[in-house]
């Protein structure tokens, strides 16, 4: 497996994780639904902490980025219930 592809391998499982815990704090449904809100919220969430200037402080690149795209999770969830 390439370098590029094991990426992509951490990011979507960055982004499934992310989705379950979002899932877990709001509610929501299943694998595919945490996977793609996930996936999104970590782009949201990359976006939110950049903009704000927020540094958590924590060493583990891997938490931050679970972090980062559980709370964009959170925000994508909240606002698709909103618009439906």
């Amino acid at each position: 497996m390439s370098i590029a592809a094991q990426g992509w391998v951490v990011f979507l499982l960055i982004g499934l994780v992310a989705g379950f815990l979002a899932s877990l704090i709001v509610g929501g449904g299943g694998l595919i639904s945490c996977l793609v809100s996930g996936v999104i919220g970590a782009f949201v969430g990359g976006f939110l902490f950049h903009w704000f200037g927020i540094s958590l402080g924590i060493e583990n690149a891997l938490v931050v980025e679970i972090i980062h795209a559980t709370v964009g999770a959170i925000v994508v969830v909240l606002l698709a219930r909103l618009i439906v």
